[in-house]
């Protein structure tokens, strides 16, 4: 914490800009041996927090390139240090350059995650919205970058404190009763420390049962479109990608392997897999792809099962879609335009099927409203955010299972002293998912995850 470090901090490859970030005690120092203003005047120590030079940054060869050097004065800075950021144009060789003038000026080079740790140990961020940073810096659709973002502000981190606070009361109430066991009336005090401990269950479970819905905002949805060979699982693929991602032709079996694309729906990511049609294979190859399409139905969050309305429902069908039983599943009638009265009756007892053409691009809307419906997500406030990774839910699980073996033993008229080590226990797993009392293996597990410069 006492060296001053640096890395670049913006992507890498050519862009318009690019910024290396200067943060620690001597940051303004080690940024004047390397920027040189414009104007005399606006000279790095000379400039206040939030304020930005003009000028040319160098080295002993001489001007590297122009920049505008940016400084904040601790704590009011990300990492809640001293700290300079160099805009540059973002050539990775002009970038790599005042990189090595900032190191020759005396700085350090940054490891992974770094000033995001610092901002951590600062006090700047909690551990988890530590890991929103992350996330946010990862997000791939709308909706985890929202509620990223929201992680970020704290808006988790505002149920997380509100738990915290319900379980210190109880412990609070707990341990006065126990001091003082002849005052208050005992009875009403009971009541309302039970009370205590069961909103505290509520919550966390809230938290618990919302966490599939982050991981699939955070993850994306693997979706696996099933079906006989030739019912148009390729083109309700290339609908959904809205290009042409799937051969599609009028010969059956066509697609031999697994075709994979990502597309956004609602603002959620949706990783689309085309498989090949499940059938008894003629050849070797065919078998491998309906072997593989076999595989990808296990791991799926998600089926897209289609059959023809061409065709009647046989057993073939009824075979693939009990295999998907245990998956939610979308049964979609494809090809409509052939045949407005489909043989279904045997579909509904897997639920009430979608119907379309995805050749002329009919039902495509319906589609995309019922996969979300179908995860839960159609209602989603984006603005919400959720425990976002197996650490923070490990600690809310531990959290809950604390509280509610707390709740039994107080039913069971069990020794208070018991109950009382069990909200202890809960409130110590929350604090490690914020941070405030994790181990070094825990903060440096969470932080090898990002990337220098972050």
């Amino acid at each position: 914490m006492s060296d001053t470090i640096a890395a670049i901090c913006t992507a890498n490859g050519v862009g318009g800009i690019g910024i290396v970030r200067i943060s620690g005690d001597n940051a303004a120092a080690v940024a004047s041996k390397v920027f040189r203003p414009k104007n005399e005047k606006n000279k790095i120590e000379n400039l206040k927090g939030y304020q930005a030079a003009f000028g040319f940054v160098e080295d002993e060869k001489g001007v590297i390139d122009e920049c505008i050097a940016l400084k904040f004065c601790a704590p009011f800075s990300y990492t809640g240090e001293n700290t300079v950021e160099l805009s540059v144009h973002g050539g990775s060789a002009v970038l790599k350059q005042v990189l090595r003038a900032v190191f020759s000026a005396g700085a350090r080079q940054a490891v992974a995650g770094e000033f995001t740790k610092r901002a951590f140990l600062n006090g700047k961020l909690s551990l988890n919205q530590a890991e929103a940073v992350m996330d946010i810096v990862s997000a791939e659709g709308s909706a985890q970058a929202r509620s990223s973002a929201a992680a970020l502000k704290g808006e988790s981190g505002k149920t997380i404190t509100k738990i915290k606070e319900i379980l210190i009361y109880a412990e609070a109430m707990l341990s006065a009763f126990c001091d003082f066991p002849d005052e208050g009336e005992e009875e009403m005090e009971s009541d309302k420390f039970f009370e205590k401990l069961q909103n505290a269950k509520d919550l966390l479970e809230k938290l618990i049962t919302d966490y599939d819905k982050g991981r699939i905002i955070k993850n994306g949805i693997e979706c696996v479109i099933i079906g006989k060979p030739n019912v148009g699982k390729s083109t309700i693929m290339n609908l959904l990608s809205r290009f042409d991602r799937s051969i599609v032709t009028a010969v059956a079996g066509t697609t031999r392997d697994l075709v994979e694309e990502t597309v956004d729906i609602g603002g959620c990511v949706l990783r689309l897999c085309d498989t090949a049609g499940i059938h008894e294979g003629v050849d070797e190859v065919e078998k491998i792809g309906i072997e593989k399409a076999k595989q990808r139905i296990d791991t799926a969050d998600l089926i897209l099962a289609v059959v023809s309305a061409e065709n009647e429902i046989d057993n073939e069908d009824i075979k693939l879609l009990n295999r998907a039983k245990d998956i939610p599943v979308i049964i979609i009638v494809n090809k409509t335009d052939l045949n407005e009265n489909p043989d279904i009756e045997k579909l509904k007892k897997f639920g009430e099927p979608i119907f379309c053409s995805a050749k002329q691009g009919e039902g495509v809307e319906i589609l995309r409203k019922e996969i979300l419906n179908k995860i839960g997500l159609n209602n989603l406030d984006e603005n919400n955010s959720f425990i976002a990774n197996e650490r923070q839910l490990s600690c809310v699980k531990n959290a809950y299972n604390a509280v509610n073996q707390a709740l039994k033993d107080i039913k069971e008229n069990q020794t208070l002293d018991a109950v009382g080590v069990l909200i202890e226990e809960a409130i110590d797993n929350l604090l490690t998912l914020t941070g405030e009392n994790a181990s070094e293996a825990v903060v440096a597990e969470v932080f090898s995850k990002f990337c220098v410069g972050k």
